[in-house]
């Protein structure tokens, strides 16, 4: 996945919804997830969901745990379950049974790795040393095409001005710590990290066969590039406008701007023919990288490459790279202070190379054949109220009412699973060869497989998540929303619970990924998934106001140390939370338990509804984690996606009766309205 897809790819936790009567009460919302000592108009978050959060401190294994996560656990035991009964079945060699099978297998056999220790990369970094700058292009061609993306990146995605279309897209700088600011900030806990990258670099190296001062030397050259990359990097808030992201190219453009590169080779090395336009996403790290390319020594050119090629492999190799691996990654930057279990880490080895094929065995044991037709049936419920508030806005002009009805009316929906499955038959999976083998040749399948799409029609059957995820997300350039198959199912969807403990969970997430096609990057985009201005001036205008007060109410938020939520990072996310809360909540209101207002232990229908949305943002979080979500996610912490979101929905102060003075309350006129 491109760089520019991971930042289209809207993706948001979602969850199942089916309409039942109130009379199953003893299903649903559990008092015990609540703290009742608490004020719901002082902190909601707690109020729903602090009793969740007191019985399920973080373990060890997890830099984060919430509501999700314990669904994310069931996924787990259900796919292990599956591994281990192909275990015990015969294979076809060639079959989608033997290649996950092996690759499970292979990724298990710790004592096999343990003896190969670094064995297996030594011979890609032997091959360094026939380096020259002669033959850059082909050295960072055979790179591109089997380890890694040293300098820069190319992917084959939808055409942003063209979205039936694929297009080729070039992307430059990538860095190993999460964000630019890792990098650039100069404060002493940042000081220290840096630091600690770098200690952990020396180490990598020093565990692939690197004498200490040649592994210093390859450390400084390698911080020392990604930092130019972090000083030329748009921040992850300018990149949320992605028309700066589309700078087109043509071949003799990119060879006249960034010479260090023969590009007519470079694409004939990569298998692309009658290359045309390039779409480039940062011109000015870009021209960073053709200096370093240009400037940079053999020997420094050496060591960075085989800095990718080392932490690339951490997860191939013996116990004790990967552990140093983790020892950062993990302990530190994520506060985590145990690795997952073997066998939970071993899985993701055949669920990310092969992720559609497990998908097809998850989805023929576990995955009930009618909650498709559930979910796309509430999905038009949903549809219909959002539709309905559309039409509604007071500040958007009937012009741009009836281009987002027609936008609305043109959503795919995708639900479950792919009606055509991923062809595997060309990757080949060896056990006799080493796991890090194998997983090159996975790499090499997976680049091919995309750099074919260059120049032909979008597959908009396609998914971008395997069933077996649990996640939803909003692809713009498909005009889709796509639910999983793993999210349609307990403990989120509870067909015995009432209507309002539905609607307030997984409603609401519906409701989100729809308006992701309406927040600030959504809206760019056409019903035909076109990055097209479809607004007119003055409704372009209003919508923006509204969405920077938004963003400033986030910005707000003080998270201790000096440091401030970013609200215009996360602005997408805010926008589609509050969206979908208010199109949920204006479906609910038309079952047959809301309009019959009865309380169920002691909650009213409404209360229920809101009960329900801040219960499943509930969740543990190491200050480490709770950092870095801060400065790479464009998703609020759950504490603000309830808090924050809330004190803007005028209905959740009437549910509870909040007055002016309770510390959730806002003033009307400081309450901002979008969709």
């Amino acid at each position: 996945m491109t760089r520019l897809k991971k930042i289209l790819v809207l993706a948001a936790a979602l969850l199942p919804l089916m309409s039942v009567s109130a009379q199953n009460e003893k299903h649903g919302l559990n008092r015990a997830d609540m703290d009742l000592t608490v004020n719901p108009g002082d902190d909601f978050y707690q109020y729903a969901g602090g009793g969740w959060m007191k019985a399920n401190p973080l373990k060890p294994e997890y830099s984060s745990f919430g509501v999700f996560n314990e669904l994310a656990e069931k996924n787990r035991d259900q796919l292990k379950e599956l591994f281990d009964n192909l275990a015990n079945e015969k294979h076809v060699k060639g079959s989608n049974g033997q290649k996950v099978t092996d690759l499970y297998a292979l990724a298990m056999d710790s004592v096999r790795r343990n003896a190969e220790g670094t064995q297996p990369i030594q011979q890609d970094l032997a091959d360094l040393a026939s380096f020259n700058r002669a033959t850059l292009t082909e050295f960072i061609a055979y790179q591109h095409m089997f380890l890694g993306n040293p300098f820069f990146g190319i992917g084959v995605e939808a055409d942003l001005a063209n979205s039936a279309v694929n297009t080729m897209y070039l992307s430059a700088g990538s860095m190993s710590l999460p964000d630019r600011d890792y990098y650039l900030k100069t404060d002493a806990d940042s000081k220290k990290i840096q630091q600690q990258y770098r200690d952990y670099l020396t180490k990598m190296f020093m565990l692939a066969g690197y004498k200490k001062k040649d592994a210093q030397r390859a450390t400084k050259t390698i911080y020392d590039i990604e930092y130019k990359f972090a000083e030329a990097s748009m921040t992850r808030a300018e990149q949320r406008d992605i028309s700066k992201l589309y700078n087109p190219r043509t071949i003799d453009q990119l060879q006249a701007d960034y010479p260090a590169i023969n590009w007519a080779r470079y694409f004939e090395l990569m298998g692309v023919k009658n290359i045309g336009t390039v779409i480039l996403e940062q011109p000015k790290v870009m021209a960073v990288a053709n200096n370093l390319m240009t400037t940079l020594k053999d020997q420094e050119i050496k060591d960075y490459v085989a800095g990718m090629i080392i932490a690339g492999a951490a997860g191939s190799l013996s116990d004790e790279v990967g552990e140093t691996s983790f020892d950062f990654y993990g302990r530190t930057l994520s506060g985590q202070k145990e690795r997952q279990a073997r066998w939970k880490r071993c899985m993701s080895v055949p669920n990310g190379v092969m992720g559609e094929a497990v998908g097809q065995l998850y989805v023929e044991k576990y995955f009930a054949g009618d909650s498709k037709d559930k979910m796309v049936k509430l999905i038009g419920d949903l549809r219909k109220a959002l539709a309905e508030r559309i039409a509604g806005l007071d500040w958007m002009s009937d012009q741009t009412k009836v281009n987002a009805l027609v936008k609305l009316n043109s959503f795919t929906v995708k639900v479950g699973y792919p009606d055509k499955w991923k062809d595997y038959s060309k990757l080949e999976v060896d056990p006799s060869k080493t796991l890090y083998d194998n997983m090159k040749a996975a790499s090499l399948w997976s680049t091919k497989r995309n750099l074919e799409k260059y120049g032909k029609p979008v597959d908009r059957e396609e998914w971008g998540m395997t069933p077996q995820t649990v996640n939803a997300y909003y692809n713009p350039l498909n005009n889709e929303i796509v639910f999983p198959a793993a999210i349609l199912q307990a403990p989120f969807f509870d067909p015995k619970a009432d209507d309002a403990t539905n609607y307030g969970a997984i409603g609401v997430v519906i409701g989100h990924e729809m308006t992701h096609g309406f927040d600030d990057q959504g809206r760019t985009f056409d019903y035909q998934g076109n990055m097209t201005d479809w607004w007119t001036e003055e409704d372009a205008e209003k919508f923006n106001a509204a969405a920077e007060k938004l963003a400033e109410q986030f910005d707000a938020i003080d998270l201790g140390n000096g440091e401030h939520a970013n609200g215009h990072l996360t602005l997408g996310e805010n926008i589609a939370d509050q969206g979908g809360l208010r199109i949920a909540y204006d479906a609910f209101k038309k079952t047959p338990q809301a309009q019959a207002g009865e309380k169920i232990d002691g909650f009213t229908p409404e209360q229920r509804f809101y009960l329900s949305y801040g219960r499943i943002w509930a969740e543990n979080i190491t200050p480490e984690a709770a950092y870095m979500q801060t400065k790479s996610d464009p998703h609020s912490l759950g504490e603000y996606r309830v808090n924050a979101t809330l004190r803007n929905i005028d209905t959740f102060f009437k549910a509870f009766d909040i007055k002016p003075g309770a510390k959730m309350w806002m003033d009307e006129k400081d309450r901002t309205i979008i969709w």
